[in-house]
C-alpha cells in the first residue's frame, strides 16, 4: 500500500475500544527478533495478555517517537493484524475525519515534543 510509505502511523494510537490481538505466533516472531523467550516477550511488551504496551498518548510502543513516517521499530516482526489492515478495504483515517481527529492532535504533540525549541537551536 503507497499510502502506508508516508503515513505517520494513524492506525498504531489505540482509539477507545480498540484492541490490536496478538497471537501466539505474533508473540514468538517478537521473541525471536528481540532472542528471548515468549514468556520474556509477554512480560516486557503485553498488557492483558494478548496486546501490546502503549504510550500515556496511547502509541504503540514500538513506535518510533524520532520520525514522522516509517515509524514501526519491528516492521519486520509486525503483528498479523498490523500487517493486514486496512484489511483491502481503503484505510478508514483517509475517509473519516472523526478518526483523524482522535489522532491527528496527537501526533502532532508527540513529535513537537521531540523538535528543539527555537530559544535552544
Amino acid at each position: 500500500m503507497i499510502y502506508c510509505n508516508y503515513c505517520p502511523g494513524y492506525c498504531c494510537y489505540r482509539l477507545e475500544g480498540a484492541v490490536l490481538l496478538l497471537t501466539a505466533a505474533d508473540i514468538n516472531r517478537l521473541a525471536r527478533h528481540f532472542r528471548i523467550s515468549d514468556g520474556e516477550a509477554r512480560r516486557r511488551y503485553l498488557e492483558n495478555r494478548n496486546t501490546f504496551k502503549v504510550r500515556k498518548d496511547g502509541s504503540c510502543i514500538f513506535q518510533a517517537r524520532d520520525r514522522m513516517i516509517r515509524r514501526c521499530t519491528i516492521h519486520e516482526v509486525r503483528p498479523d493484524q498490523c500487517r493486514r489492515f486496512p484489511y483491502d478495504k481503503p484505510c478508514p483515517y483517509l475517509e473519516r475525519e472523526d478518526l483523524l481527529e482522535q489522532i491527528q492532535p496527537r501526533i502532532e504533540r508527540a513529535l513537537f515534543s521531540l523538535s528543539p525549541r527555537r530559544d535552544e537551536a
